[in-house]
């Protein structure tokens, strides 16, 4: 079997760039060893509930949208509710609701006085000129103060990235608010300067597809059609004097001019041993702390609180079991049943691997008491679901950026290899589908260029 490119990895990374090089002409083979598609997002409907086993939204930013459009997907768009009106901290042992808005920290009671004040006074904060890498926690006391950053910041983190504040590095992580303190001295400063011109906040920018965020991956494979093989392994990838060839356990030896990994860290450094050992050395290095979804489902009768917003996190000085929760059915429409509402829990990741192994009873039981009593739901449960992920989320841990040089240098080293995954890319969906962009780009190049110079040789194309 002869390819021009062969991509290893049918998430949503690796479905999006050879989406974007099928269109492009080329002959693209996608090599996925799971029995279905998209990775991580996975998307279930039990009954009349919708569990996201992986991600729930996307962010309308980059080159996600419009290939939504171009994929047809627009009509399946789903918005984010109306009724997202909070966003819930846990404090003192019970959900502090603050409004979704971007003065509402300082004018809520959820913070101290002395800790608003401290966080208004960002602005004076004189703009960092070291280059030393700091984590996420260093910058942001430096800038916001002790309190902010461990009730709102250190959630946050735990939220987006299954992470922790303290060992996650801040330029790899929110490169944006270092830029903005680069350029304005001030992040408050920089997000009123962003407000005026016009762009909205993030939290209105979030939005999914009718039957979840699985939409894309399978509307992608549809559009692939027979260039996914599932199912099938790949054993060893090795140089060829016309690229690759790749032996698999499934679809036997394809011989293909450029490869791109858009796998799991662990797996791109198993790929890369025997191509560029740097590389692998440097893919190796990121770690993916084990992660457990809790998927509940009540009669909304049961539950006392009003579930007014996207959910609420839980910062690491409240020793809970949860990280955070999401409020599915307020987030989206068609997340369960007339009558019921809809939770996924989320409990693991950097802060506590080894809960994230613990058998799926266990964590039901876990979720229920800690939503019991932040939420005041009674009774069983009319749904009750477990998604055990043995490798959670990437963790852009110090030196990050010295690992995403070694990586993004692959090309340059063995010429025909690409990297994509959100361990390169940014964890969100979003971010993702940009990278996937970039790199079909990339391989374009490549292609282009090998199409030139092997032409001028002997008048022949290299692609097979």
């Amino acid at each position: 079997m002869t390819a021009n490119v062969t991509v290893i990895g049918g998430g949503i990374s690796g479905l999006s760039t050879a989406y974007a090089l099928m269109c492009r002409g080329y002959q693209v083979i996608v090599l996925e060893r799971q029995a279905r598609v998209g990775g991580k997002a996975q998307s279930e409907r039990i009954g009349g509930f919708l569990m996201e086993h992986g991600p729930s939204l996307v962010t309308e930013e980059g080159p996600v949208s419009s290939l939504a459009r171009d994929l047809g997907l627009e009509h399946e768009r789903v918005e984010l509710g109306p009724e997202v009106r909070q966003r819930y901290i846990v404090a003192d042992r019970r959900l502090h609701g603050i409004a979704v808005h971007p003065a509402a920290f300082v004018t809520s009671a959820f913070m101290s006085l002395t800790g608003r004040l401290r966080l208004l006074a960002e602005p004076a904060v004189p703009r960092r000129t070291g280059e030393a890498e700091e984590t996420v926690a260093a910058f942001c006391r430096r800038r916001f103060g002790k309190e902010f950053t461990n009730r709102v910041i250190d959630s946050l983190v735990c939220g987006m990235f299954a992470g922790t504040a303290e060992n996650l590095s801040m330029p790899a992580t929110f490169p944006r608010l270092v830029e903005m303190e680069r350029k304005y001295g001030s992040i408050l400063k920089g997000v009123v300067l962003s407000r005026l011109r016009g762009k909205r906040m993030p939290a209105r920018r979030l939005f999914s597809w009718r039957d979840g965020i699985a939409t894309l991956p399978a509307t992608l494979a549809a559009q692939l059609g027979p260039r996914v093989k599932v199912g099938v392994a790949v054993r060893r990838i090795a140089a060829h004097p016309r690229g690759f060839v790749v032996d698999t356990a499934g679809a036997g030896t394809i011989q293909t001019n450029a490869i791109v990994i858009a796998t799991q860290p662990h797996v791109a450094a198993e790929l890369l041993g025997d191509l560029d050992a740097e590389a692998a050395f440097a893919a190796a290095q990121i770690e993916t702390p084990p992660l457990a979804v809790v998927y509940l489902g009540y009669a909304r009768s049961q539950i006392a609180h009003p579930l007014d917003g996207i959910g609420f996190l839980a910062p690491g000085s409240e020793h809970r079991h949860v990280n955070g929760a999401l409020f599915c059915s307020t987030m989206l429409e068609a997340r369960a049943p007339r009558g019921f509402v809809s939770l996924a829990a989320y409990l693991g990741g950097d802060r506590a691997p080894l809960l994230a192994r613990l058998p799926a009873n266990d964590l039901i039981g876990m979720v229920r008491r800690e939503v019991a009593e932040l939420l005041g739901a009674k009774g069983e449960p009319a749904l009750a679901r477990v998604r055990h992920w043995p490798c959670g989320l990437p963790q852009y841990r110090i030196g990050h950026r010295d690992l995403l040089a070694v990586l993004n240098g692959v090309s340059g080293r063995r010429p025909g290899l690409f990297l994509t995954g959100n361990y390169v890319a940014g964890v969100s969906v979003a971010a993702c589908v940009a990278h996937a962009s970039h790199t079909a780009t990339c391989v374009d190049a490549f292609l282009q260029g090998c199409a030139q110079s092997s032409k001028a040789r002997n008048g022949k194309p290299c692609a097979a």
